[in-house]
């Protein structure tokens, strides 16, 4: 016991004077907290070094590459082709992969996707699709396999010994305010996407008041760091920033958001919405060498307006024992029985919305969860009726709220009515997309 606290010592005194840390260094102090060798305060302290002096690009990688190791990998060699992946940071309204993933995969191309919960002001894909009703995300590693060796597309839960490391050291970052650093947020999401697999990854990440990342040049900063780590890794990677500054389409809850998606297949989504994902896909399709992007983006359109990918999301949610007729007839969804209209008090225009006040408000309603545990209410959320820009007058319909509790009514409306101001002028609603992150450099766009 006596070596490891010696061994923590010197590499937290490396670190803290600014010194580069060895592969083997970085390896003893991921695996040793991992099995519980390294306590608590010295992982603690050799975190708030690193946020201090920071970490070159070669010890984010070999930081990545150790928490990746650290649990289960999981092997998609089975499945032919070039197989690619999507991530993204985090947002409201932010249901892509319902999208994007039966686009690219109605073109060709497998997508054997982990997905996560929401916590917070954020959504999850998982709990999106759990609204549709028996639908699977806990297939076995042996099934998703299979689905996606038939039909080219499965979405499913994390497994529970994905990345340990990960899960124990985001837990320590949290309640030691040293969640904030760029190598630290990009080692985190790197190591689970790279775990999960795929040979090429899409990394969505948000700036604006939704995102974690508020400001462009933070959100460039870690696209940066993450497609080096990727390209580090031997995985063709790039990243689009997109915009968070208003939610991403209209709606904002689960079962709401998979009705816009399936809206989305059927080419009568939201502009915005369809625009986002369109990128995305032909950028996913660009990795895997299926042309140039306008070639990637050509493809993705004529896989929406043909109905390949919808019939693919219809595919992907029978494999996973989902009822395919919500996909078929979204008006079968379950409907929330309390619905209440959020009305203008003066006329402007849509000058600025607090998207992470919008997102916090929907779960107020009941459509995500303010703690790990708690029960989600898959028919709650926010259908907004006008968004950045738009011109409203006194008494206009701004917002639907939908709850299954009528008490939770109040609060809700109070802080979606704080997230949305009204201003006399019109305002420059800023772009979608604002860059393109590649191992060649930033496109601004």
């Amino acid at each position: 016991m006596g070596a490891v606290r010696l061994g923590m010592v010197e590499i937290i005194s490396k670190k803290k004077h600014g010194e580069a840390l060895t592969r083997e260094e970085i390896r003893f102090f991921v695996e040793g907290y991992t099995s519980g060798r390294i306590p608590d305060y010295q992982a603690a302290a050799l975190l708030m070094a690193i946020c201090f002096q920071g970490m070159s690009e070669e010890e984010t990688a070999e930081l990545t590459q150790a928490m990746m190791e650290s649990g289960d990998v999981v092997d998609l060699s089975s499945i032919p082709g070039i197989k690619v992946d999507k991530h993204s940071t985090g947002g409201v309204g932010d249901k892509t992969t319902l999208v994007i993933g039966p686009i690219v995969a109605s073109c060709g191309i497998p997508v054997a996707k982990m997905s996560g919960r929401g916590l917070g002001h954020t959504g999850g894909t998982i709990d999106k699709l759990e609204s549709i009703p028996g639908f699977c995300t806990a297939l076995s590693t042996e099934r998703f396999l299979q689905n996606v060796r038939d039909i080219g597309l499965s979405v499913v839960g994390q497994t529970g010994n994905l990345v340990p490391a990960d899960k124990k050291l985001y837990a320590l970052r949290d309640v030691t305010a040293t969640v904030d650093n760029i190598s630290l947020i990009a080692s985190s999401i790197m190591s689970k996407k790279l775990a999960a697999g795929s040979d090429a990854i899409v990394l969505d990440v948000k700036t604006g008041s939704g995102a974690f990342m508020k400001t462009l040049d933070d959100a460039i900063a870690l696209a940066q760091a993450m497609v080096s780590i990727g390209e580090h890794m031997g995985r063709r990677t790039l990243a689009l920033i997109t915009d968070m500054d208003r939610p991403l389409g209209r709606a904002i809850g689960n079962a709401l958001e998979v009705k816009e998606a399936i809206a989305t297949l059927q080419g009568n989504g939201p502009g915005d919405l369809t625009e986002v994902c369109l990128h995305l896909a032909a950028n996913m399709l660009y990795l895997a060498g299926k042309g140039s992007l306008v070639e990637c983006m050509a493809l993705a359109q004529a896989a929406v307006e043909s109905g390949r990918a919808l019939a693919k999301l219809r595919d992907m949610v029978q494999a996973q024992d989902g009822d395919v007729r919500v996909i078929d007839d979204p008006s079968l969804f379950p409907e929330a029985p309390v619905v209440k209209e959020v009305k203008v008090e003066h006329d402007g225009w849509v000058s600025r919305i607090n998207t992470e006040e919008c997102g916090l408000a929907s779960v107020l309603l009941g459509a995500g969860r303010q703690k790990l545990g708690d029960e989600i209410d898959c028919s709650a959320g926010i259908v907004l009726e006008a968004n950045l820009g738009s011109r409203v007058a006194a008494g206009e319909t701004i917002a639907k709220l939908y709850t299954s509790d009528p008490s939770l009514l109040p609060a809700a409306e109070l802080k979606l009515k704080g997230a949305v101001e009204i201003g006399p002028e019109p305002v420059q609603v800023p772009p979608l997309i604002h860059a393109r992150v590649t191992r060649e450099g930033v496109e601004r766009l």
